[in-house]
């Protein structure tokens, strides 16, 4: 990584199957922060790519290292809400407060707007401070707080009651 006066140069991709690697290292990084998920369990890159949308799906990569990812999770299968997404976001820790999370969920939100969805939602710990600042950045808004959303399952809080704040982002042409 560049140090931090020099601003890293982030090159946007699409996600492949090579990059798994470095796409669940990155979310093993969240995982174990014990603010970015309730997941306690790195799954197989098999399951992590089977429960996810196929497109859009990008990493950031800075100097040939993949240093963050987004993706889509369905919310349902019924027809009426095809364009309607759950994403995750994750960049590793040495990337972190550089730029790099604003460009790829900005590229990643452009992209789904283009394929088709015009709703993206998400839950976010009211302890990840980063998280929702960079959502709010990327036009995202509260549209509720989830009381005892879920219990960890790991760490040193498990057993602990988690609250989430729910935020969405709406395409333009379909904003209120």
């Amino acid at each position: 990584m560049p140090d931090s006066a020099t601003p890293p140069v982030v090159m946007i991709r699409d996600m492949t199957d090579a990059d798994a690697d470095a796409v669940l290292a990155i979310y093993a990084e969240g995982i174990a922060t014990g603010h970015a998920t309730f997941e306690h369990e790195l799954p197989t890159w098999e399951r992590f790519s089977a429960s996810r949308h196929k497109a859009p799906r990008l990493v950031a990569e800075v100097g040939g290292a993949v240093v963050g990812w987004a993706a889509f999770s369905p919310v349902s299968s019924r027809p009426a809400y095809k364009g309607v997404a759950e994403h995750s976001v994750y960049v590793s820790a040495a990337a972190r407060g550089q730029g790099v999370g604003h460009l790829l969920l900005s590229t990643f939100l452009e992209e789904a707007a283009a394929s088709g969805f015009w709703m993206v939602e998400s839950r976010i710990f009211p302890e990840n401070l980063a998280s929702l600042s960079l959502h709010f950045a990327c036009g995202f808004r509260v549209v509720g707080r989830r009381k005892r959303m879920g219990r960890m399952t790991y760490g040193p809080a498990q057993g602990q009651w988690r609250d989430c704040i729910l935020v969405e982002w709406r395409k333009r042409d379909e904003a209120e």
